[in-house]
């Protein structure tokens, strides 16, 4: 399974149309990949809180429209992100979507932890609460996004819902990145998953960002790890080694608390 993280970057020089367009067109141009993955926030910046409201859109937004057509240009599966979703009712939640190759929005995934303690995304924002995985054809995707890193508990919930492959877009800080590694590595190993961590790169609002997006094997091992700036990392999965893993060291099924 080939997959590509792009490690888009969030400049808030750009106009977010013309990233929007940017970003369907670096998709477009990994045709031949299994999953392409986008981070989060990328249309405005995980930390642009003051432009939440003015940048949300619903569903069927023109982000949503955007990815839709790229993924089937390109004929991948396309985790486009997360947006800032705008329900019918006006509340706003950090959204993940994910598109099949013929550009139908397969799963969509409300981000469950929302950082900033009593600013920012915590009071923004609506959580989400529902554990989400995707079945492709090469494995079984369990969603996650950003400081949901952070919880061991949601990634043992996707495994136990038969994800193979924790997809994590985000928007990481760079004065935390060593904890953006680690955990990474840490929920692959516990997991005996891979484990697909696509950051942004730039500065949002102010805060520079980590970059450094992660493919890492169910063994803990990072396959591939991406520089500071932009740039598309690619990565070829062997999807027996998740199976392969759990049967030679099978710690999941000697799990005594959390059954």
């Amino acid at each position: 399974m080939r997959v590509s993280l792009i490690q888009l970057a969030v400049d808030p020089a750009e106009p977010t149309a013309a990233r929007r367009e940017r970003a369907a067109g670096l998709v477009r141009a990994q045709r031949g990949r299994d999953l392409v993955v986008l981070p989060e926030l990328w249309t405005i910046g995980a930390f642009a809180f003051d432009s939440f409201t003015t940048g949300s859109e619903p569903l069927n937004g023109p982000t949503a429209t955007a990815m839709s057509a790229a993924a089937r240009d390109a004929g991948v599966w396309l985790h486009a992100g997360s947006i800032l979703e705008r329900d019918p009712d006006g509340a706003l939640f950090n959204t993940s979507l994910l598109f099949a190759p013929d550009g139908t929005l397969a799963r969509t995934y409300r981000k469950i932890h929302l950082f900033g303690f009593d600013q920012g995304e915590a009071v923004l924002l609506s959580a989400g609460h529902d554990i989400v995985t995707a079945p492709l054809p090469e494995t079984v995707l369990g969603l996650a996004t950003c400081y949901d890193l952070r919880f061991p508990e949601l990634f043992r919930a996707l495994v136990d819902a038969g994800a193979q492959t924790l997809v994590i877009p985000a928007g990481w800080p760079e004065r935390r990145r060593a904890h953006w590694t680690l955990l990474a590595r840490a929920r692959a190993v516990e997991d005996q998953a891979y484990v697909l961590a696509c950051g942004t790169a730039g500065t949002h609002a102010g805060v520079p960002q980590a970059g450094h997006s992660l493919v890492v094997d169910p063994w803990g091992e990072v396959l591939a790890e991406a520089g500071p700036d932009e740039q598309i990392l690619t990565a070829d999965l062997d999807m027996a080694r998740v199976a392969r893993t759990r049967e030679e060291f099978p710690a999941l099924r000697n799990r005594v608390l959390g059954r």
